[in-house]
């Protein structure tokens, strides 16, 4: 057995593979050790009114968006709307005004779509609140923006920590210290026993879909999800599996299933659905109740059935869309290493100009 040989074998088995677990807690806790500026950034936005607060985004930044709006849309009066940049800067939207703000956050600081609709958003004069993960990026100068949080990661949490001290400003959250005492004393930690306790059932689940994969190429794989498990959905179906793993997929809102979708259903179709614990759970509820009766090539993930120790269940559901995310984390790691395709090569995607 050749060397090369013996490394794969070793690494075959669960073994929370690309998991560094001082890594996630100490990125999560400086996440939420971003709360203050954060809070100054809206206080002075509050101060100076606005007519809108708009979130914006391109690919997973949007669906990073969507979450957020949906979040805040059932609590918030405020005027709290969300848009694609590309739609933007093509169609554009009569509300957004110079007494507007947009919010958005870029991985790289340099994407097309964003740097064009920073250039809008100046022409019309609204206000931009910016998230960059990378320094020295185009989008970091001085010009682009009128406040800038520099972090890496944690691109929905940092949304959430705006949108829940919006309502906290608009009399909408009257347990925002009690709330943000309790993430921030167990968010991190909850997130990270996540991984570890999912890690054992991401590995089954990978090399089943990965044997599945490799015998029916041509089916594209569904994931559904509603609420804030839709912006997961979406972005997790596209972002990850289309953009890395280039696996064929459709996702689709558990609300729109019953109206097309289930048609196609068969035995053995490839299905994932995320369930969560925000309101929108009933609907994913009754996917689920569905799916049994038309499809044995379903799989069910409910954060419901994980553990969140220090997080009481009123709490939950804010955040049910993170540990989604560190459930699929664990599921990506196996899906590269049953693929042997590294999830960092793109065909096409920044490779040349389109």
């Amino acid at each position: 057995m050749s060397f090369e040989a013996k490394k794969w074998q070793e690494t075959e088995g669960p073994c929370l593979r690309n998991f560094d677990e001082k890594e996630a807690i100490e990125s999560v806790q400086g996440a939420l050790a971003l709360r203050p500026q954060i809070e100054a950034v809206i206080d002075r936005i509050w101060e100076e009114g606005f007519d809108g607060i708009f979130f914006i985004g391109i690919g997973g930044t949007y669906a990073s968006a969507m979450q957020v709006e949906v979040y805040m849309r059932g609590r918030s009066s405020l005027p709290i709307y969300v848009e694609n940049a590309a739609e933007f800067l093509t169609t554009g939207n009569r509300r957004f005004t110079e007494r507007s703000v947009v919010i958005y956050s870029s991985v790289s600081g340099n994407t097309k779509e964003m740097v064009r609709l920073v250039e809008r958003v100046r022409e019309i004069g609204g206000k931009i609140f910016a998230f960059i993960d990378t320094p020295d990026s185009m989008l970091t100068a001085p010009d682009k923006q009128d406040y800038l949080i520099l972090y890496p990661k944690n691109e929905q949490l940092k949304f959430y920590m705006v949108a829940n001290y919006l309502m906290y400003k608009n009399g909408e959250f009257a347990a925002y210290e009690e709330y943000n005492c309790e993430i921030e004393a167990h968010l991190a930690l909850a997130l990270a026993e996540v991984e570890k306790a999912a890690d054992a059932w991401a590995y089954e689940y990978a090399k089943k879909t990965v044997a599945f994969h490799r015998e029916r190429p041509d089916l594209p794989h569904y994931f559904i999800g509603s609420g804030n498990q839709y912006g997961a959905t979406y972005s997790y179906a596209m972002c990850y599996w289309e953009e890395q793993m280039w696996i064929r997929t459709k996702s689709i809102s558990c609300q729109e299933f019953f109206h097309g979708m289930q048609e196609i259903i068969v035995a053995d179709t490839p299905v994932t659905l995320f369930i969560g614990e925000d309101e929108q759970r009933p609907l994913a509820e009754r996917v689920a109740r569905f799916l049994p009766r038309v499809c044995a090539n379903y799989t069910i993930i409910d954060t419901a059935e994980l553990e969140l120790e220090g997080i009481r269940k009123e709490f939950r559901g804010s955040i049910s869309h993170l540990v989604m995310h560190a459930v699929n984390n664990r599921v990506d790691a196996y899906m590269e290493l049953f693929l042997r395709h590294p999830l960092s090569i793109r065909r096409y995607y920044r490779q040349f100009d389109y």
